[in-house]
């Protein structure tokens, strides 16, 4: 009887922990990743709880410091007490590790209004209450190897 409670323990805490593994932006709509950006600090709290980790991000200039906030699958710049700008590993259905040709083909028509680079597309959205920006970093071999939805006016 020890030894069934005892698996069944294992198996509750195991089963907890891969849970907590899933994404956070997993089954959110877009307009619904956009409200991570402007988040206060204590909302994104509430909301996600406490942080996996917390790093340092450091700019060009002194200014420019952040700090992160890193979850399963995303991440969140945070500047003094606001998200203002969001990491991704997947969004819009685009991944990292996609190649540029297959963003391209995701985004379709939207891509027209994209300011497109070697290295990156930058696409504005719109409708929103401040400017928000998608922008899609590519490696030297032509793969998403980042995704930021950010606010180009912060």
């Amino acid at each position: 009887m020890k030894q069934f409670l005892f698996l069944l323990l294992i198996f509750f805490f195991a089963f907890s922990l891969a849970a907590q593994e899933r994404p956070l932006n997993t089954g959110l709509t877009n307009d619904e990743q956009y409200s991570f950006v402007g988040l206060m600090l204590y909302e994104l709290i509430e909301l996600f709880g406490p942080p996996r980790s917390v790093a340092a991000a450091r700019g060009d200039e002194l200014w420019q410091d952040d700090v992160v906030f890193r979850y399963t699958g995303v991440d969140f710049y945070i500047f003094r007490d606001r998200v203002w700008q969001v990491n991704f590993t997947t969004t819009h259905g685009i991944s990292t590790g996609d190649t540029k040709a297959a963003v391209l083909l995701v985004l379709g028509d939207t891509a027209n209004a994209a300011e497109i680079g070697e290295d990156h597309i930058n696409m504005p959205i719109s409708g929103r209450n401040w400017p928000l920006n998608l922008r899609v970093n590519f490696n030297n071999t032509g793969h998403v190897s980042a995704i930021f939805l950010y606010r180009p006016d912060f």
